[in-house]
């Protein structure tokens, strides 16, 4: 390992307001990078070096040893007008560090640090940090608190103004209202008893996301539902997300069935239908003063909606069918954005096939909606690819819709949970409340660090499904239990988890 001799704290000037050497190319073999400071913190010496091997470019920073470390490698920018700024680094990481972070920091009004993933794929991810500056300097600060054997790379380090933020934190509460009915309770961190949206909304979370059937055998999800829990959420603090399934219980990639009520209606009928009740929902809820922030037109429609009229077979047919409900919703609500929503965050190729076919046939969205769990939908380098060019290429923000981890595998109910075993945990992640909120802040930092400011947020599913007998996921059967609580924002004994810290603005 190249020797890197410990130095005084305190970082080197650029007066430019650009990081200077700023992919680590301007010194070949030279194992220290110029314009750069690395202050080791006690056997650290030799731990920051750059190497072979950069994102773009042929060299790279590396923070590595056998032996436990702290090393901080930073450079002070001066001469920056005042005002937010946000550092950007591609990154990767071990994952075994105490800490491992890109950072501003001394900027005047305030810092920001952002935790680097781990990457055990050896995939890139760039990830951002957002801080005002006040008095015209700022240090970028690549920081590592590692034990034996961890490392970290850091490469194409760039300051530029503005700031990186989400500005979409929420939560599908579509159960809680049945939960509550079977005795469900909510708690914060501390103990204490509340309402599980006010605990939610409490913590940072300002959107509320509910779905919609139509006819669900156990009157749940419904339109009058939906209205009641609209005006707690409204006091709560938090805006509408509202999801259309068009069916009388779950829809998504694997099912796209008809509500009972329009199984023998003509696809011109199943478009007046999807128009009716699209209308009928949102201008209810307008009606009543908590109009609907955003809304979805079908849910998880990678195959399509109402099959069989409305399948990727016939695009013709879905592109109507989501026409007549984006239609509506225009109509019923016109400050509400219209979302298209696929179970596709990991596949780029996938997500681009769909939206294509939907531009092409001229129907009209205002945000791409991707589902994303690291557990199906592969590592964190696909969803950062897929999120970046879907941006790009239809000048549109993205949104996480659906994400979520175990922070147990012990189940809480009789019935076997979808994440379940150790097998289909994700690298880096344990299923514990600490490896859960980590799992969500790197997702969360990814979404942040979509260029253009194009990343709008991240939407937690079913933070309050806890397991409470009569509250399964089958709406025909009470009994069928809940896949899902080990995944839940709220712990066994009811108290909210560390992840809901997340959501803080």
């Amino acid at each position: 390992m190249p020797a890197l001799p410990a130095q005084a704290a305190g970082a080197p000037e650029t007066a430019s307001g650009s990081p200077a050497n700023a992919g680590f190319e301007a010194d070949g073999e030279t194992a220290a990078p110029s314009g750069w400071t690395s202050t080791a913190r006690g056997n650290a010496a030799g731990t920051a070096f750059t190497e072979p091997g950069g994102h773009d470019g042929g060299r790279r920073l590396t923070h590595r040893a056998d032996h436990a470390y702290r090393v901080e490698t930073s450079q002070r920018l001066t001469g920056l007008d005042d005002g937010p700024y946000t550092v950007s680094a591609w990154v990767r990481s071990s994952g075994g560090q105490k800490s491992a972070t890109i950072a501003l920091r001394d900027c005047g009004a305030g810092s920001e640090r952002t935790q680097l993933p781990p990457t055990a794929d050896g995939a890139w991810i760039r990830i951002t940090a957002s801080a005002e500056v006040r008095g015209g300097s700022c240090t970028i600060a690549l920081t590592s608190d590692a034990r034996p054997g961890q490392w970290a790379h850091f490469d194409d380090i760039t300051l530029t103004p503005g700031a990186a933020a989400l500005s979409v934190r929420g939560g599908d509460v579509s159960t809680l209202a049945k939960n509550e009915a079977f005795g469900a309770r909510y708690r914060h961190a501390d103990g204490t008893e509340d309402d599980a949206l006010s605990v939610l909304g409490s913590a940072g979370m300002n959107y509320a996301r509910l779905k919609v059937w139509v006819d669900p055998v156990d009157g749940y999800n419904t339109k009058e539902r939906v209205l009641a829990m609209a005006q707690r959420i409204r006091a709560s603090g938090m805006q509408l997300f509202v999801d259309f399934h068009y069916s009388d219980a779950w829809a998504d990639p694997g099912k796209q069935n008809k509500p009972a009520a329009w199984s023998g209606h003509s696809y011109q009928q199943l478009r007046q239908d999807v128009y009716d009740h699209t209308y009928d929902v949102l201008s209810a809820l307008a009606a009543q003063g908590t109009p609907a922030g955003m809304v979805q037109i079908g849910n998880e429609i990678n195959g399509g909606m109402l099959w069989p009229e409305g399948s990727i077979d016939n695009w013709d047919q879905l592109a109507g069918l989501l026409k007549s409900g984006a239609e509506a919703a225009r109509a019923a609500s016109p400050d509400t954005r219209i979302a298209l929503h696929l179970a596709e965050g990991g596949d780029r190729e996938g997500t681009h096939w769909w939206f294509d076919r939907a531009v092409a046939h001229d129907v009209p969205f205002d945000v791409v909606a991707l589902s994303y769990y690291g557990y199906w939908h592969g590592p964190l380098s696909g969803l950062q690819a897929n999120l970046d060019a879907t941006a790009s290429r239809y000048g549109k923000p993205v949104l996480v819709a659906e994400t979520a981890y175990a922070h147990t595998l012990e189940n809480g109910d009789d019935l076997a949970n979808n994440v379940g075993t150790a097998d289909q945990l994700v690298d880096g992640y344990p299923a514990t409340p600490q490896g859960q909120a980590a799992n969500l802040r790197d997702v969360m930092n990814v979404v942040e660090a979509v260029p253009g400011g194009r990343g709008l947020g991240v939407v937690y599913w079913e933070p309050a499904w806890t397991a409470v007998e009569g509250s399964g996921w089958d709406p025909a059967d009470p009994d069928s239990g809940n896949a899902w609580e080990n995944q839940a924002l709220f712990g066994y004994d009811e108290r909210a988890l560390p992840a809901l810290d997340l959501f803080a603005p």
